[in-house]
């Protein structure tokens, strides 16, 4: 056969033109495979399996030790199902108490781990939007929940309103409008029945795990940690398989933050900030550009006394 005749030159153009498509495509469908998902996964205690008291939330407790392995169990149940679920890049933030609860020895060595105070972002720090999505374990209801275990809002020592825009928030639908901020959706939350309440009324349809039904401040009917820990890996894998059905929780800026405290001193001395105004006796309001800023503006607020040290 000649390779002068037409038909089959026609065939080795056609054959030369699949190869130099195929060649040329590959390495973008290479890159694409190799796309990056971010998970990040804010951890709080109050809302884990079988948390009701502080004999569990500190290192005073007497169940202390053995609630910080529930609670890093806990912790990576998501952090194998977001794994599983083609999650390649990981950031857990511990955000309890002291920031120095997950036993980072059990995590895999590719998660990187955010630890103790102070920080800018608060329970959400080390989070950009380069994140795909945001995840919350052992969260709980907020300072204005009459129901909920261990229900406060930051603190649970001198706060008893946290509002933003209006509207008084769980720390969770304020960590959920941080995340906003940068564009990242909360797709997940497991804790308590009352605090899962309040956020699906914020968030909306959210993957959700609840890990107890609160009988009141300091008692509730528990899963058990094992059961907590297979709900949440289903949940988190629910979540991350209908990712794109979430949206970021994005307020209005400038934001108006309010904070009630339980004393009325803290709320005189911080009126006399030119940009804190005073509402009641018990009550102060800032305005700030956006969330990162009130953020910040909260950390001051409840973390700042004369004697820190270093």
């Amino acid at each position: 056969m000649s390779f002068s005749s037409p038909a089959v030159r026609v065939s080795l153009f056609v054959t030369a033109l699949f190869l130099f498509v195929n060649l040329a495509t590959r390495p973008q469908a290479a890159a694409q495979a190799a796309k990056k998902l971010k998970i990040y996964i804010s951890v709080d205690m109050e809302g884990v399996a079988g948390v009701v008291t502080a004999d569990q939330l500190g290192p005073g407790g007497f169940e202390y030790e053995r609630f910080r392995h529930f609670m890093t169990n806990e912790t990576l149940a998501a952090v194998r199902a977001a794994k599983e679920s083609g999650a390649n890049e990981i950031v857990v933030s511990d955000s309890h108490g002291n920031g120095e609860s997950l036993l980072i020895d059990e995590f895999p060595k590719d998660v990187r781990i955010v630890r103790s105070w102070p920080r800018h972002g608060s329970m959400m720090a080390g989070l950009d939007q380069s994140f795909e999505a945001a995840l919350f374990i052992g969260y709980h209801a907020s300072a204005t929940n009459m129901q909920g275990v261990r229900a406060h809002t930051f603190s649970s020592a001198h706060l008893t309103r946290v509002s933003l825009n209006g509207n008084a928030v769980t720390e969770g639908e304020f960590n959920a409008a941080y995340a906003g901020a940068f564009g990242v959706p909360v797709i997940f939350a497991s804790g308590d029945d009352a605090a899962i309440a309040e956020l699906k009324s914020r968030l909306g349809n959210i993957e959700t795990v609840e890990t107890k039904k609160n009988l009141s401040f300091h008692s509730a009917e528990t899963l058990t940690p094992e059961s907590s820990c297979e709900k949440i890996a289903a949940g988190v894998k629910a979540a991350l398989d209908r990712l794109h059905d979430f949206k970021p929780h994005i307020i209005k800026t400038p934001v108006t933050l309010e904070i009630s405290f339980k004393n009325y001193m803290p709320a005189l001395m911080l009126s006399y900030l030119r940009s804190v105004q005073r509402v009641d006796s018990h009550t102060i309001r800032f305005v700030g550009n956006d969330m990162p800023e009130v953020s910040d503006f909260v950390d001051v607020v409840d973390g700042y006394r004369p004697d820190l040290a270093p």
